[in-house]
């Protein structure tokens, strides 16, 4: 498929699932959104279940792009370096704007039916907390750090979650703080005392 008409799909899909919510947007609103025939969407994506599945691919990878960016433009190596990066990505720009963040709450409400998409929410979450630990094994017992990894990623989600649920939605700057404060206090814990203003913001 094209990829211009491609992403316009997956961005009508978005709007059409903050606006109205997952149940609601049916396949003709989505393509009427997109400019395309209804159509188009069974022979790409096999109907709505698919394009979810497109739509959260799209996302995962905007996300993963999110924390490869940050990681990429440290000036130093350090794990708190490279845990700040990874709090950063998870609350960018892509992924707390309204129609990501009632797309992502969509997702993980339909994981828990729909094998696939099941899959693919173990693979991020995996992904997130296997980066977490490896960086918090650099300066603490790997016991400790696999601990420290799941409560950081616990933590993440937390904030997410109830900023995406919240009437005035995600205070992305507020989850990000909460979530440096919290890594510091983790790290001071083990005798690490690097501070959070040595993660660049962005």
């Amino acid at each position: 498929m094209e990829p211009i008409r491609r992403q316009q799909l997956i961005k009508a899909t978005m709007e059409a699932i903050d606006e109205v919510g997952l149940a609601e947007a049916t396949v003709i609103q989505i393509a009427r959104r997109a400019g395309v025939s209804a159509g188009i969407i069974s022979h790409y994506f096999g109907g709505k279940n698919g394009l979810l599945e497109a739509t959260m691919r799209q996302i995962l990878t905007d996300l993963n792009n999110a924390v490869a960016a940050r990681r990429k433009a440290l000036e130093d190596d350090t794990p708190r370096a490279h845990i700040g990066a990874i709090i950063e990505g998870n609350f960018d720009r892509t992924q707390v704007t309204g129609p990501a963040a009632k797309t992502w709450l969509a997702f993980w409400a339909s994981s828990m039916h729909k094998p696939l998409l099941q899959r693919l929410q173990y693979v991020n979450d995996r992904r997130l907390y296997a980066n977490l630990c490896y960086q918090f094994q650099r300066v603490m017992p790997r016991r400790d750090a696999k601990n420290a990894a799941h409560g950081l990623a616990a933590m993440i989600d937390g904030l997410w979650l109830r900023g995406a649920l919240a009437p005035e939605g995600l205070d992305a700057a507020e989850a990000r703080y909460l979530a440096h404060t919290y890594l510091d206090q983790l790290l001071r814990h083990h005798g690490c005392h690097q501070s959070a203003s040595t993660t660049p913001t962005y």
